[in-house]
């Protein structure tokens, strides 16, 4: 059965509807690619009694895009067969273009990266208007740009500036939105009108070429030489690199491949684009986003880390415990998925300064025309705010999301339990204190579990579920279910103080503090965080987050350690948290004033005094960039491994996502562990003893480390 099916009406019109077999959705593969060139042979001897063509699909997606798959497994010296392989695919849509004859996209659903550059190929774009139909052309967010003609084709339809957003951000729109950008050409109202649409304009075009393959043909908004146009690409690239940090070559591939293309006809345009697409296509980075932002997070969200056997769930009413940001956050994201929330304070006061919370963010997507006024006012009645408990009677989910302090978690523990459903679920949003220590205030302990959240909650995808030593599998099944719920990414980890993504998050603030400390200037700390790739550097995400928490976390940790016999092991980064919080009495932004300061006006800058307090000059200028960008992703990555080896993480694909999902772990790398993985295991770890020789012994390999390195096997 072909990829393809060639109806040759007896209107002389071909509809081509393309239809995989054994596959739910359209990709780019070996079959596609066999099939097409069928048909276009097919075409070819057909030609003569053919008066246009019509593409479209039998799946509900249009077209889903490249095979991943195939694209992860090509290898550098697969590079030129690679190549061949792509100019063959372009060769034949570019046939289809050039036949004189009317290529018409009946676009049924989503068309994504491959997808939308078939429609691209076609002379008209018809498409059905349903908000949930996606149009664009992400595979920049994969580490990769669109090697179907994207680069050439859609700057010659809307212009160089209007296709950067597309190309390089990997913007994606609706239909309506995808007509108003000039990207499709027709919208059609129920799907049985695509066709009929379609034959209308093969009807009222015999003949059609592309606008770039006519005499004369001039680039909307102008080609790159134009003045208006060549002044803005003169400051592209280093806008770019703003945004990149020299970590994506994506981006930087697609302008290139763009541009260039731009300057020469189309066929050479699209050679140029194959070149820097397969060069992206056996590169590493594309490799580490693809594996993780892909085959990981995918095998995540179909439920990988869920027990079997257990039904899934859904829930009704959740109850909140604590409605500060936090706990506010909470509630919006469950209530917005349509679950009734009882957002609980000490006060109605504080209950209602929490729902207001949710309020605020329902404003903005009102004013962006994102939600109506009704769909709002639906949300915020499921929001209850109250200071009794009795109103979290009949809850089959309670979350505590009060401050950082065991005993007071206790104390809302045993209030709030008794209310649930017999089968309820209790879960603790702690950040660090173990889930066992806190299941001990619960009646039903195999029912207490933790779900940390990250703020701000409206924003961030990941929840940690945490697995006491009592939680049941069935507590654990039922908790990933509300994650998934509410549209969030579970990762399920072991218990233990911080579990995986606070132990983590603390040794990349505490190297950079630690850093500080040593004389090194604060600007290359912050300028070495944001080049390793992570969103910020460590001295401002501290100021987030303020010092006084982390003082009070470390003080829990010390207590609860000195408590069980254990010893307690300072870190280089604490006398300097004391000194600024105790001595200078800048305790972080909530306090409006850190390691930054914060202007009522103006943007934050670094505290000036801190090169007077901590700044070594000679130390500072010796100081080399790499070492510092190395010991933040190695501090962050050795630390993973440590929670491999005692077994707080169950797998490498939680480490991943979590890590870049969680504590923004540079995305570049794939996560925590493929970073080690593309860096080499062998090599990461001689480069971890360096690193231990220079600056502590907190960066030693770990067993699990050096077990793998011995035969320089991966982890997987």
């Amino acid at each position: 059965m072909s990829a393809i099916k060639y109806d040759l009406g007896s209107d002389q019109i071909l509809t081509l509807t393309i239809d995989m077999p054994n596959q739910s959705a359209n990709t780019m593969n070996g079959e596609f690619r066999s099939g097409l060139s069928e048909t276009v042979n097919r075409v070819k001897e057909d030609l003569e009694n053919i008066r246009g063509i019509i593409i479209t699909s039998a799946k509900k997606t249009f077209f889903a895009g490249g095979d991943l798959k195939e694209l992860h497994s090509v290898t550098r010296d697969q590079a030129q067969e690679f190549e061949d392989m792509v100019n063959g695919l372009k060769a034949d849509l570019r046939f289809l273009e050039t036949t004189g004859k009317p290529v018409v996209a009946a676009i049924n659903g989503t068309a994504l990266g491959g997808g939308l550059e078939i429609a691209l190929a076609c002379h008209h774009r018809i498409a059905l208007d349903d908000e949930s139909i996606q149009l664009g052309l992400p595979e920049v967010n994969l580490g990769l740009l669109p090697g179907g003609g994207g680069t050439q084709r859609l700057p010659r339809m809307i212009g160089l500036e209007a296709a950067f957003p597309f190309l390089m951000e990997g913007k994606k729109v609706n239909p309506k939105a995808a007509l108003n950008a000039g990207i499709v050409d027709e919208l059609v109202s129920a799907p049985e009108e695509l066709l009929s649409t379609a034959r209308a304009f093969i009807e009222a075009h015999p003949e059609k070429q592309q606008p770039w393959d006519q005499k004369g043909f001039k680039f909307p908004g102008g080609a790159p030489h134009h003045p208006a146009m060549a002044q803005k690409l003169s400051i592209a690239p280093a806008m770019l690199k703003q945004k990149t940090r020299g970590c994506y070559p994506a981006p930087e591939r697609i302008l290139s491949a763009a541009v260039e293309g731009a300057q020469v006809d189309f066929d050479n345009g699209s050679l140029i684009e194959t070149r820097y697409f397969t060069e992206l296509v056996v590169g590493q980075v594309a490799k580490n986003m693809t594996g993780t932002f892909w085959f990981q997070l995918n095998a995540i969200k179909a439920g990988g880390s869920r027990p079997d056997g257990v039904d899934r769930a859904t829930f009704s009413k959740v109850g909140v415990l604590g409605a500060g940001m936090m706990g506010a956050g909470i509630a919006y994201a469950t209530a917005v998925r349509g679950v009734n929330v009882v957002l609980k304070d000490v006060s109605v006061e504080n209950a209602e300064k929490g729902k207001r919370y949710s309020e605020q963010l329902l404003d903005k997507k009102v004013s962006r025309g994102r939600m109506t006024d009704e769909q709002k006012t639906a949300i915020l009645d499921r929001i209850k705010p109250t200071a009794s408990a009795d109103d979290l009677e009949g809850c089959d989910l309670i979350i505590e999301a009060v401050f950082e302090d065991s005993d007071l978690k206790g104390k809302v523990t045993r209030e709030a339990e008794p209310k649930m459903v017999a089968n309820g679920i209790f879960a603790s949003n702690t950040s660090t204190i173990p889930i066992t220590q806190l299941a001990e205030a619960s009646g039903k302990p195999d029912n207490f579990i933790g779900l940390h959240f990250f703020s701000p909650v409206d924003k961030m995808q990941l929840v940690e579920i945490i697995v006491g030593e009592k939680t049941s599998d069935d507590t654990l099944a039922r908790a990933f279910d509300y994650v998934q719920q509410i549209g969030k990414i579970p990762i399920v980890v072991n218990d233990s103080r911080g579990f995986f993504t606070s132990r983590v998050f603390g040794t990349f603030v505490n190297e950079g503090i630690a850093m500080l400390g040593e004389g090194i200037h604060p600007s290359s700390i912050e300028n070495a965080g944001v080049l390793a790739g992570m969103p910020v550097g460590p001295l401002a995400i501290s100021d987030e987050v303020s010092m006084t928490l982390m003082q009070h976390i470390r003080d829990q940790s010390r207590r609860d350690t000195e408590a069980t016999g254990g010893t307690w092991n300072a870190h280089p980064a604490e006398a300097i948290i004391d000194a600024m919080v105790n001595e200078h009495a800048r305790k972080g932004k909530a306090a409006g004033a850190g390691f930054y300061e914060y202007p009522d006006k103006g943007k934050k800058y670094l505290w000036p005094e801190l090169e007077n307090l901590f700044v070594d000059q000679d130390k500072a200028r010796a100081t080399s960039l790499q070492d510092l960008k190395d010991r933040i992703l190695f501090i962050q990555a050795i630390e993973t491994v440590r929670c491999l080896e005692e077994g707080v993480l169950r797998t490498v694909e939680d480490a991943n996502i979590g890590s870049i999902f969680g504590i923004g772990y540079a995305p570049w790398t794939g996560g925590a562990i493929q970073f080690i993985n593309q860096y080499g295991v062998r090599a990461f770890t001689e480069r971890a003893k360096e690193l231990e020789s220079q600056f502590g012994e907190r960066f030693a390999p770990p067993r699990l480390l050096l077990e793998k390195a011995e035969t320089n096997t991966k982890f997987a």
